[in-house]
């Protein structure tokens, strides 16, 4: 059965000759006359997302190739095959199939040319960056939605079209994916699509074939270089999202050093935007915020934004803290140069509260309750901000559940446990994702960092499953404490020993009020 992600493509997609793929493409049919009348109506990386009529993209993987896996896809309605010489030699099924030298390069154009080049006709805007993709994301979907009737919304947390939504599979899909959504959001009569551009995506062409009319950049902070390696490379990759012919034009934030790289990098015009006070770059960005008024209403905050004619606006965000300052002005200036005019962006991403699992509000002060958040905050930099926007609206202590993920960067681990210590007031050590390594090496490693701030480990606990921690952080909380659970924010499942088990944070919060009602 063709997966939820691989359903949502056209209804009414055109018929492609396989032949009219290899010329148009400058590939290599093999066995050309043996299939003269085939014609192809989709096209899926993924047997999971085949469906019938679907050319199949059989691309080389870390440990296996795509190929190994073209029974299956045949079984689910593949009519042809595309893929490279290796893979084209494990074929064993009388289908066409068509070779590429690279076709995760080239699987984009492809995908883009089949569906029609569905972007061309919405106003597409893109964000990367380590954090804050999302909640940018969503606050430039909320200006777009005060423009068009229908918008649609693609990244780590749903694919949405109108208000037909699933859960995302990651944050950027494959690019048949992606061109088959933006294909069924123009059928339906979306005027626009919002993407999460991560770097593994861009470094692997998922955004391959799309030409985007705006792009920004939030931030560099230290994640992923098990995959990247390093900074720079981590950098490189974030850049090819303002690489010419992937983005008309961008905008990118200059608070720090990695932002005036990405300015040099860019291959494309791009205006800049300073978005923490005072910081060196303001003066010459083209864009600035000038001041913020933090705690606006016990929440958001109001800033006063320098526009490149000089002129001063008064902005809010609706999320606590500085970094959803620089989140809300990023968005503003991406929303306007889309063609949202200005006072409509404002208007609308300063009303746009909820967004899932970004400094979500699940249980409100009060009644002996204390204020309860979830925050997707998963690296030192992001945990830092979290804390410290949550400080100001926090009466009395700052309750903390966290934990870091496994299989990847292992020395962000102690550094996590260090803000953490720092910041918060009570620590409650826990599990995030595990994957395959033993979860209390990976908490061993945070409670390391948490020791160079509190030798004692005061007000320190450690608690497994992740479930039982947020227990035990709210019951250990007063109605003037804050309980902040980071790390995985929306995430419907927690991965563990290669087995996903639904759960979500949000959903164990109410089950433990509702246990304590219930007393």
């Amino acid at each position: 059965m063709t997966s939820a992600q691989g359903r949502m493509r056209p209804t009414h997609p055109r018929a492609h000759r396989v032949d009219d793929i290899a010329t148009a493409f400058g590939l290599r049919l093999v066995a050309p006359d043996a299939h003269p009348d085939t014609h192809v109506t989709g096209l899926a990386v993924g047997s999971g997302d085949v469906a019938p009529g679907d050319l199949f993209v059989a691309l080389r993987g870390l440990k296996r190739h795509g190929a190994e896996f073209t029974a299956q896809a045949i079984e689910a309605g593949a009519v042809a095959v595309l893929t490279d010489d290796d893979g084209a030699a494990l074929v064993d099924a009388d289908v066409p199939v068509l070779v590429a030298t690279d076709p995760r390069v080239l699987v984009g154009d492809v995908a883009a040319w089949m569906y029609g080049y569905p972007g061309h006709d919405l106003v597409t805007v893109a964000v990367t960056g380590t954090n804050g993709k999302t909640t940018t994301a969503y606050f430039v979907d909320a200006a777009q939605r005060a423009r068009f009737d229908s918008t649609a919304i693609l990244g780590t947390v749903e694919l949405r079209i109108g208000d037909e939504a699933i859960e995302s599979p990651r944050t950027t899909v494959e690019a048949p994916v992606l061109h088959a959504i933006l294909g069924l959001a123009r059928e339906r009569g979306a005027g626009a699509a919002t993407i999460e551009a991560s770097s593994h995506a861009l470094a692997l062409h998922r955004t391959g074939g799309l030409e985007l009319d705006v792009v920004g950049f939030t931030n560099l902070q230290r994640d992923h270089l098990d995959f990247h390696g390093d900074m720079d490379t981590y950098l490189a990759d974030k850049a090819r999202l303002f690489a010419a012919g992937q983005a008309e034009r961008g905008v990118v934030v200059v608070d720090d050093e990695w932002g005036a790289k990405m300015v040099g990098l860019a291959q494309i015009p791009v205006e800049t935007i300073a978005t923490r006070v005072g910081v060196p770059a303001a003066a010459d960005a083209d864009w600035a915020v000038l001041d913020a008024d933090i705690g606006l209403d016990g929440v958001g905050s109001t800033f006063s934004l320098r526009t490149p004619d000089g002129s001063v606006v008064t902005a809010a965000s609706p999320l606590p803290g500085l970094v959803n300052v620089s989140n809300a002005a990023l968005a503003i200036v991406l929303a306007h140069r889309s063609g949202v005019p200005l006072d409509i962006a404002i208007a609308a991403i300063g009303a746009a509260h909820e967004i899932p699992g970004r400094m979500e509000r699940v249980i409100e002060r009060g009644g002996g309750w204390p204020l309860c958040l979830v925050d997707y905050a998963h690296t030192p930099d992001a945990l830092e901000l979290a804390l410290q926007a949550v400080r100001p609206i926090t009466p009395g202590r700052l309750v903390i559940v966290f934990g870091s993920d496994g299989d990847r960067d292992q020395g962000k681990r102690p550094i996590m446990g260090q803000v953490a210590a720092r910041l918060a007031d009570v620590l409650v050590v826990t599990d995030e994702n595990p994957r395959s390594e033993d979860p209390a090496t990976i908490r061993a490693a945070i409670l390391d960092g948490v020791r160079g701030e509190r030798p004692d480990l005061r007000d320190v606990e450690e608690v497994s499953p992740r479930a039982d921690a947020i227990r035990r952080g709210l019951a250990l909380a007063s109605e003037a404490d804050t309980v902040i659970v980071t790390g995985k924010g929306h995430e419907p499942t927690q991965e563990i020993a290669g087995v996903f088990h639904r759960y979500n944070d949000r959903d164990v919060y109410l089950a433990a009020r509702a246990e304590r009602a219930g007393q």
